[in-house]
Formats: C-alpha cells, sequence, structure tokens
C-alpha cells in the first residue's frame, strides 16, 4: 500500500487530508510540526508528501530543502498545499521539483485525491482507521434533542468551506455559504439563520464588521456566532466577543467534529 505523509498545522485540514487519503485506500500518516515532520518523514519514508509551507517548528520550504539534501529522500515526490498563491513560492517550489502546486482558497478535497492518484495511482482497498481519523460520535440515549436548522458559514478558503458544509449536512443541518462579507450580509436578510460560523478575514468587508452589523440590527442580533478564524491574538479574541461572538475557535486549533459539537452546544444552550 502506497503511503503519504501529511505535513499540515490546520488541524481540521490535517485530520480531513488522512481521512479522505485512507479512504482512498493510502497509508496516511502525518505531523503538524515542520521540525517534527522532517525525521518522522524520514523515518517513514513516505510514497509521497503534502506539504503546507507556514508551518511551526521549521516552515515548509526549510524541510522540503533539506529533504533535496538527503540522499534518501532528495527523489521523494511533493504537492505543496499553501494559502499562499505568490509567484515567487510557486517559482521556488518548481526549483526545488516539487510535482504540484494547490492554493487552499481554491480548490475542493475531491482534487487532492486526484492529484496524488496522478502521482501514485489508485489506492488499494480502504485503509484501515486509526486515532488520526475523524470519528463520528454516537449521540448517547437519553440526551436530549439539539436544534437542527439552518446554519450559515462565511468562509473564502474553499477547502475548508466544502470540508465545514460536508461535516454539517451529515449531522443534518442546512447550510448556506458565503465567501465574503458583503455576500454574507446580504444571504442573512433572504433567509435569517439559526446559526453562524464566521470568519474574520475575509474579501471586502471583514468578519468584525459582518459581526458588528448583525448585532446592531434587532432582526439578526440574537443569531448565535462562532468565530472561526486562524487569528489567534488576544486582542482579537477579546475584539470578537465584545462585539457579540458566541465563541471563538482558532482553525489550526480544532478538528470537524469538535466544531460541530460546539456548534450544538451554543445552539442548545440558546434555543432550549
Amino acid at each position: 500500500m502506497k503511503k503519504v505523509f501529511v505535513l499540515e498545522d490546520e488541524k481540521i485540514l490535517f485530520d480531513a487530508l488522512l481521512q479522505k487519503l485512507r479512504k482512498a485506500g493510502f497509508a496516511a500518516v502525518g505531523s503538524e510540526d515542520g521540525a517534527d515532520g522532517i525525521g518522522r518523514i524520514k523515518a517513514e519514508k513516505p510514497d509521497l508528501l503534502l506539504l503546507d509551507i507556514m508551518l511551526p517548528g521549521k516552515g515548509g520550504f526549510e524541510v522540503l530543502e533539506e529533504l533535496r539534501k538527503d540522499e534518501t529522500m532528495k527523489d521523494l515526490p511533493v504537492i505543496i498545499i499553501s494559502n499562499s498563491g505568490q509567484p515567487v513560492e510557486i517559482e521556488r517550489a518548481i526549483k526545488l521539483g516539487v510535482r504540484d502546486y494547490l492554493i487552499k482558497a481554491e480548490f475542493d478535497p475531491a482534487e487532492v485525491i486526484e492529484k496524488v492518484e496522478k502521482v501514485l495511482g489508485k489506492g488499494l482497498a480502504e485503509a484501515p482507521v486509526t486515532d488520526q481519523v475523524i470519528r463520528k460520535e454516537k449521540p448517547r440515549s437519553g440526551s436530549p434533542v439539539v436544534p437542527v436548522g439552518r446554519v450559515l458559514i462565511v468562509e473564502d478558503d474553499k477547502f475548508l468551506r466544502d470540508l465545514v458544509v460536508k461535516k454539517l449536512r451529515n449531522e443534518g443541518f442546512t447550510v448556506f455559504e458565503a465567501v465574503d462579507g458583503e455576500t454574507a450580509l446580504g444571504a442573512i436578510l433572504k433567509e435569517i439563520p439559526e446559526f453562524i460560523l464566521l470568519d474574520l478575514i475575509l474579501p471586502g468587508i471583514d468578519g468584525f464588521e459582518v459581526l458588528r452589523r448583525l448585532k446592531e440590527q434587532p432582526t439578526t442580533k440574537n443569531i448565535p456566532v462562532i468565530v472561526l478564524s486562524n487569528l489567534g491574538q488576544a486582542e482579537d479574541i477579546t475584539k470578537a466577543t465584545r462585539l457579540g461572538a458566541n465563541g471563538y475557535m482558532i482553525k489550526a486549533k480544532f478538528t470537524l467534529d469538535e466544531i460541530v459539537v460546539n456548534v450544538k452546544k451554543i445552539l442548545k444552550e440558546h434555543y432550549m
């Protein structure tokens, strides 16, 4: 069975990629830290590396340059998955021999598998589930029913948005989407959701401004909102909370399952 190593620090994407690869029939392992990852890559000797550029410990380009200097790893196929699509970075990656370069905001989960299969061929039967795979929790008997209704996700990263939308729909929610603040505010006026997942860094109107406008309007001020952002500074969390956010989740620290748990928890507290 072909082995793929995932080096990605955004926990939602890390877990989702492992799960997706295993379902496609690949052995999938990984790390969320560059310094840890480089040692594990050399030990695991994977057939392909999915590599983020922005990593703690050691950046993606540092990892790539170190691998190219290692005789046993210099020919390892690498596909970069990054938030950055700057031409200078893409050119640098090409010079270091990467097979492909995917920008997170522009592709969907299925495309990752297509790119991996293009390099390694089709996977075998579904790989066994391990503790790193996202598990769907079974409801406990006697648990109170949580209201399931309309959720708006405001997120410009297509890959992440697709993952969250699919997860929420599988949990029984009706989900609609917006990629920027202006679209989100328009969508809310047309169909008021029972819950909003809101990114802060958005094209045009940012998430802070969306939140401020929501809380100013009588028809929308009571809609519970969880901020889902890469911003983790104390001042950002404080600002969002003061503007009325019901929760704040830093993308790199939470799985899809944990997002759903928090959505259900806040819905239960708000509507029951």
